[in-house]
């Protein structure tokens, strides 16, 4: 392609293939001598094991009442406060406490307590503590606590202690159910509470009085409000290892969480 030059022609130089090399070697070079961009300092304080303790750290007390073991045991979490008064503030178990007058259970107490609190200083993702301590059997066989929740063990209650304070400070999250999963479970609640009321009427005596009859029935109907209670005939559900498993329409179905084996 031809170009017009309109110009005047001074000098001229012919660029060889090394010349080029040259170039490309004296740009790099002095790219490498520009001082670099200092980035913003991160001052975010995450949870190590370097990390002092405080002076004062904020902490709860939690009540364990097993049939297990004759007196009850408290157990106080303290927390420590990163990046405390800042957009980056979080709230971090720090070291844990349990305290009870059964002596018996004393030495395995303070070996966990101890080696509890160096995992939270340790920092990092400290919840996985929870699914091993809930994951303890005990061989004589666990207990169901208030509410109907199976408990295997009472390291397994310590755990699930842990597992609500830690979603009490924000460090761990339950999976929230759906408006549809919400209305199903009140469905089979509002369902399995009529059941019982028509079969109360129909075991009702005809010789006793109206009034008499109607405290039996009351005493065969199940308290459905969400305290946690559900009928003593319920089986354990496996799904959330809740005693709330009745038997609806030929299937088994959870009034806790809503699981049923019929889908």
């Amino acid at each position: 392609m031809a170009v017009k030059i309109d110009k005047k022609i001074k000098g001229y130089s012919v660029i060889t293939p090394d010349d080029k090399a040259r170039e490309a070697a004296a740009a790099a070079k002095a790219a490498l001598t520009v001082a670099p961009v200092e980035s913003p300092v991160d001052n975010i304080v995450h949870m190590h094991e370097r990390i002092e303790r405080p002076e004062m750290l904020i902490g709860s007390t939690y009540k364990i009442k097993s049939p297990l073991v004759e007196h009850a045991f408290y157990v106080t979490i303290n927390d420590i406060v990163l990046n405390q008064d800042t957009e980056h503030e979080l709230r971090r178990p720090f070291e844990i406490f349990i305290n009870s007058k059964s002596m018996e259970h004393f030495q395995w107490i303070v070996a966990l307590t101890r080696i509890m609190s160096a995992v939270f200083r340790k920092g990092g993702d400290v919840t996985f503590i929870v699914d091993e301590m809930k994951a303890v059997f005990d061989p004589k066989g666990g207990y169901f606590k208030a509410g109907g929740v199976y408990m295997p063990s009472l390291v397994a209650e310590l755990g699930s202690i842990v597992e609500d304070h830690m979603k009490s400070i924000g460090l761990l999250h339950d999976p929230e159910m759906s408006v549809h999963q919400r209305a199903l479970i009140a469905e089979k609640r509002k369902q399995f509470e009529e059941r019982s009321k028509k079969n109360s009427e129909v075991i009702a005596v005809p010789a006793v009085s109206q009034s008499e009859a109607e405290a039996e029935a009351e005493l065969v109907v199940i308290d459905t409000a969400d305290n946690g209670s559900f009928p003593a005939s319920a089986s354990m559900c496996h799904k959330c290892n809740t005693k709330a498993l009745v038997l609806m329409d030929g299937c088994q179905t959870c009034l806790n969480c809503g699981y049923s084996k019929c889908g």
